[in-house]
């Protein structure tokens, strides 16, 4: 940790004042919606709540592997010692679970068999992998090297670029800690991705975290002791959070020996397969959620810091010391569009024109592997139109189209894509074209998940026409 380097908060509240009115600018142009509501784009096309049931042999009927057979591995592990306020997931919660937890690993490894046979294929190619969860990482050691050993079996590691883990501080810390970090790092683990949230005690404490800001430092430390890239997680727009309390967060995160910052606004309504307490607990408690132009003026403030320093945006929200920092399983999949394959609760696969979901209810991931099936239960596989529509939306929000990939994954040229749309947001600063590509300006993409949001499906919206100023700008205009 170097010396904590501060800003003049008046200028930085400044700025943020003044960007505002380019925010009241764009909702009178009917860009975002009246009340401000937040609704998260990404990695998902169509939103993640809106896929029809599928089977598995509808999501793979037609499908072949890439030509160089590399795929983007993605593995879930739904355990947590406590349930955080702000977490959309279905989880199983506290120390009292490890006859599931040796449950689950043991159906994990059958799901990956079945997923090998359906590809014919006796080994997976990795390009990138992810592990997530939950916390992967609350596992006991020997559960942790029991599901690594049998995970590299099963994997190709020879081409792959990054191993990535998803971690919590306080399995880092300790024997077991220590443990763990040596074992990742035996089986080729190489970047970890630190779920800190919030370097403020009373804040950590309101969101229902385990750990405070010293078990963070020292799990920074101890991970890099071991030689691992290190990025690490914060949330804003959390009850209790103020502006000054944000700034001191990035401020101190910016002097810690990290690789990569990333950050997230909070989600209150669910976007995925659970709802999360937080907005129970917001209702029942009547705590002030923060309003959509404080919640605003944080992310505008944190990305002037974080630019300012150095620090670069190569992917949206995730900022990094350098381009070779930045995450290659987010990248190949939200970027280069590459097929990717998901094991595990909620997972998901992202194939090349098409998109399957696995179950989000335990029973049912248990009794499909046990019947010798995959764990899907929806799923699309994606017709012309909305083929195109994908194939601009998650690279334009996560950083920029990219032209020949585009008529790769696609057929077409994107100068077909929208565009009267496609004019509209040249016209008013929000995106640039060259030879090449199609990029969002800084203003777009600051509000890129409303930039994408233009080529949205009408019926797939998660905000009504009504709820949009009738301007040049309202997304539901062809």
């Amino acid at each position: 940790m170097t010396e904590i380097q501060r800003f003049d908060r008046t200028e930085l509240l400044a700025d943020a004042e003044q960007f505002m009115g380019q925010y009241r600018t764009l909702k009178d142009l009917g860009f975002i919606n009246k009340g401000g509501e937040f609704f998260p784009s990404g990695v998902h096309y169509p939103p993640i709540t809106m896929y029809p049931p599928i089977t598995q042999e509808d999501f793979f009927k037609g499908y072949q592997l890439p030509e160089d057979g590399l795929l983007d591995i993605y593995t879930h592990i739904p355990f947590c010692e406590k349930r955080c306020l702000f977490c959309h997931y279905p989880v199983k919660l506290g120390p009292g679970h490890e006859l599931e937890k040796d449950r689950y690993l043991s159906a994990l490894e059958q799901e990956m068999d079945i997923y090998m046979r359906q590809l014919g294929i006796d080994k997976i190619k990795a390009r990138s992998i992810l592990v997530g969860g939950g916390t992967p990482t609350y596992l006991t050691p020997d559960q942790l090297r029991r599901f690594l050993d049998y995970f590299v079996k099963r994997v190709d590691l020879s081409k792959c670029t990054q191993f990535n883990y998803d971690v919590d501080p306080n399995t880092l810390l300790g024997p077991d800690g220590a443990e763990r970090l040596r074992i990742m790092r035996d089986y080729g683990v190489d970047r970890l991705t630190i779920g800190v949230q919030s370097l403020n005690n009373e804040t950590l404490r309101n969101m229902n975290r385990h750990h405070g800001v010293k078990e963070v430092l020292d799990s920074i430390e101890e991970s890099r002791k071991l030689g691992y890239q290190l990025n690490i997680e914060f949330i804003f727009g959390f009850p209790g959070q103020t502006i000054d309390s944000w700034i001191d967060d990035i401020e101190m995160a910016m002097s810690l020996d990290v690789d990569e910052i990333q950050i997230y606004r909070l989600k209150v309504e669910a976007y995925g397969d659970y709802q999360g307490p937080v907005k129970n607990v917001i209702e029942k408690q009547s705590l002030r959620v923060l309003d959509d132009n404080e919640t605003l003026m944080m992310k505008r403030i944190a990305i002037n810091m974080l630019t300012s320093r150095g620090f670069t945006e190569n992917i949206r929200r995730v900022f990094c010391r350098t381009k070779k920092h930045v995450s290659h399983y987010a990248w190949n999949q939200c970027c280069m569009l590459y097929d990717e394959v998901g094991f595990g609760l909620t997972a998901f696969s992202s194939l090349r024109d098409r998109y399957g979901l696995n179950t989000q209810f335990f029973d049912e991931y248990y009794a499909q592997i046990a019947a010798g099936k995959l764990p899907l239960n929806r799923g699309l596989v994606r017709n012309e139109e909305e083929q195109k529509r994908w194939a601009a939306i998650l690279p334009l929000k996560n950083s920029y189209v990219q032209k020949k990939i585009y008529r790769e994954r696609t057929g077409e040229s994107v100068d077909n894509f929208f565009p009267e749309k496609m004019a509209r947001l040249k016209e008013y600063g929000l995106v640039v074209e060259d030879e090449h590509r199609i990029t969002p300006t800084k203003l777009g993409a600051f509000f890129a998940d409303e930039v994408v949001q233009q080529f949205y499906r009408s019926d797939y919206m998660p905000v009504a026409r009504d709820e949009y100023a009738e301007g040049p700008l309202n997304p539901y205009l062809p």
